[in-house]
């Protein structure tokens, strides 16, 4: 009597785990084939150095450090008649629905009118910049939203990052800046860990020129933020063998050298210091693949070592005309 009461609350109870079970791996695959329909990121990582020369000459270049697997360079398009970009992090968007991916640098010459909530407050940035910056945020912000899952990125690291090369309105020179775009997200559902993502404002850094007396070296920037190694400018100052090496073999390297020691990068002779990023670059990206060009403010961009893929060009604009000569600005006027 006892074995046959027993037996079926054994079975109720087998098919109880079982049923559990295949609840557990139905409701496992459902968010994993969720997790597989969203949009994917691919991250460019990398280093961007530059170098401002005599005669105002931008050389700068752009090393190839991937972050994970699947990243994609860095890519370098024209932003204005003066400006370059060079894009790290999430410049690349796959959408499980289309298999073409969306780069943004290939969708920053399509993009329609600003929206009025997006306009910058006056004194946060340069008319210009904050153009520059609204139009990659309004190519981000549908973007981002499609992210439901928890990303990797620590809250003050930006997801996508401009490094903007070129020469200021109002004969104000070269100038270096990135424009950071960092992320909010919220978790909007505990079961399946659903989460809503926004685009932050960007920030403004400017790099290049620096504070007022301070020393005009090699400016350089890297994507992700905490990636190791020395820059540039720290072999130099360190005394690295391998740029002493340069420095012993070709005078014209070991003025260069010097001009960067003395906090005097800009009386570096423009061809000289191009040639010599050209032999260093090899030594700092070991089989990475690197691209190197100059800028000039009459004749534009040049190449020395081009990029795998064209550089994405934008219709030419218009200067903002509107805005006198002696207004205001947030940019440091170099020295002559």
């Amino acid at each position: 009597m006892n074995d046959r009461r027993t037996l079926p609350r054994r079975i109720r109870g087998i098919f109880s785990l079982l049923l559990a079970a295949l609840c557990l791996c139905s409701t496992g695959y459902a968010q994993s084939q969720d997790r597989e329909d969203e949009i994917v990121a691919n991250l460019a990582g990398g280093r961007v150095i530059v170098h401002v020369t005599k005669d105002n000459i931008i050389v700068f270049a752009a090393i190839d450090q991937p972050v994970e697997t699947g990243s994609v360079p860095p890519r370098v398009m024209e932003l204005d008649n003066t400006h370059v970009g060079v894009l790290l992090g999430a410049s690349e968007w796959r959408l499980p629905v289309d298999p073409k991916p969306v780069r943004l640098e290939r969708n920053f010459q399509r993009i329609g009118p600003r929206d009025p909530r997006n306009q910058t407050q006056v004194g946060e940035a340069e008319p210009d910049l904050e153009t520059i910056g609204v139009a990659f945020l309004e190519e981000l912000r549908p973007l981002v939203v499609q992210l439901h899952h928890k990303i990797e990125v620590a809250a003050d690291e930006p997801l996508f990052e401009v490094v903007v090369i070129g020469y200021a309105p109002n004969d104000y020179g070269p100038e270096v800046w990135t424009i950071e775009y960092r992320v909010h997200q919220e978790q909007v559902a505990v079961r399946g860990e659903y989460w809503q993502t926004r685009i932050l404002r960007p920030r403004f850094e400017q790099l290049y020129p620096p504070e007022k007396h301070a020393p005009r070296t090699i400016v350089e920037t890297r994507y992700p933020p905490e990636t190791k190694g020395p820059t540039l400018m720290e072999l130099i100052q360190g005394n690295d063998p391998r740029i002493g090496h340069l420095r012993g073999g070709e005078p014209r390297f070991a003025k260069v050298l010097e001009a960067v020691d003395r906090g005097q990068a800009q009386k570096a002779v423009s061809l000289d210091a191009t040639d010599f990023l050209r032999a260093a670059l090899p030594l700092l990206a070991g089989n990475s693949t690197f691209l190197l060009g100059t800028m000039e403010r009459e004749h534009g961009l040049d190449w020395v070592v081009p990029p795998s893929e064209p550089v994405e060009k934008v219709e030419k604009g218009q200067e903002d005309k509107d805005r006198p000569p002696d207004a205001p600005s947030l940019r440091k006027k170099p020295k002559p």
